[in-house]
């Protein structure tokens, strides 16, 4: 085992998995339960701690640069991961245009975690897997030699690996498991480590994902594994798209079952389940897990940076 060990940091591992009552399930004989990766960790919940544990052990140390939108959980996840554990992090912003603009909550609990913010062109960012692209966004950040890179969303073959367990958890407790896709890596590696049924619901529009979780489960256990498929009807329009209808729901689901719903995937998730459960789409007696992957966003900009912290570095 490497020295650099992010187990350090002690996350709550199994996480608790809760059954709810739940009318829009009940009425159909159906076991609601949810997979609380919420909480993990107070600054790595969820899948993000699954995906970035082996990475980070990978690094041991070293800078770690990755990518992200501007309201990106793994952006946080992994500048408050560099704050615990003392490394550096540079953060790559998909969008040239919000450089010089005053950051977002998100953003801002990136810098005060010590995220250098790099702001790159969406095409040249569209790109970051071509070599050519991937060597602009280095030379544009600054990047030491000896820099970690972690693909967008943390998902490459260790983050699969790291949500093997996920699955493994939720072995025997379960006949069916959601979970919310972005990436698709929590879903590749949640799918291998799970003896049953698989839902991704995908929280972008646009089709890709199939693929992107085969080639994530080619790459990691050279090739399929697990029953899993995805519903594509729940996106709401694509990604960061929360009309009233979704924030009505996720506000009602909350009050309901006392916590705060993540919006831009959990919320999709469970809404999701709630049509396909009017749909009978499960048969009675089946018991769903639906993982609850993170919480919800910061609403305010911290405090340690309103008083200094890390300027963002613009592309332009």
């Amino acid at each position: 085992m490497n020295a650099f060990d992010p187990a350090r940091l002690r996350p709550r591992l199994p996480s608790p998995l809760e059954p709810v009552e739940d009318e829009r399930f009940t009425r159909h004989g159906l076991t609601l339960l949810l997979k609380r990766d919420d909480l993990i960790h107070p600054d790595l919940p969820g899948n993000k701690w699954r995906k970035l544990s082996l990475n980070l052990r990978e690094a041991a140390g070293r800078p770690v640069l990755t990518f992200g939108g501007a309201y990106s959980n793994h952006l946080r996840a992994t500048a408050a991961a560099g704050r615990l554990l003392g490394f550096a992090t540079i953060g790559v912003v998909r969008g040239d245009e919000l450089a010089g603009r005053p950051l977002n909550p998100s953003l801002a609990r990136c810098a005060a975690d010590g995220m250098r913010l790099v702001y790159a062109d969406r095409a040249t960012y569209r790109a970051k897997h071509e070599p050519e692209a991937l060597s602009r966004l280095l030379a544009l950040a600054d990047a030491p030699e000896d820099v970690y890179v972690v693909p967008e969303g943390g998902s490459n073959a260790l983050a699969v690996h790291g949500c093997v367990e996920l699955g493994r958890e939720l072995d025997g407790k379960a006949d069916v498991v959601a979970v919310a896709c972005g990436t698709g890596g929590t879903l590749a590696g949640l799918a291998a480590g799970f003896d049953g049924r698989t839902l991704g619901v995908p929280v972008l529009k646009g089709g890709f994902l199939a693929r992107e979780v085969r080639a994530l489960q080619e790459e990691a256990f050279g090739g399929p594994r697990g029953d899993w498929r995805l519903d594509e009807r729940f996106h709401f329009g694509g990604y960061a798209r929360t009309p009233p209808e979704l924030a009505a729901f996720a506000q009602e689901f909350g009050t309901w079952h006392g916590f705060a719903i993540e919006r831009l995937y959990v919320a999709k998730m469970l809404y999701g389940l709630t049509v396909l459960a009017g749909e009978g789409a499960f048969a009675p007696g089946t018991r769903i897990a639906a993982v609850v992957t993170g919480a919800p966003e910061p609403s305010a900009p911290p405090e340690p940076y309103a008083r200094s912290g890390p300027q963002p570095v613009s592309s332009r």
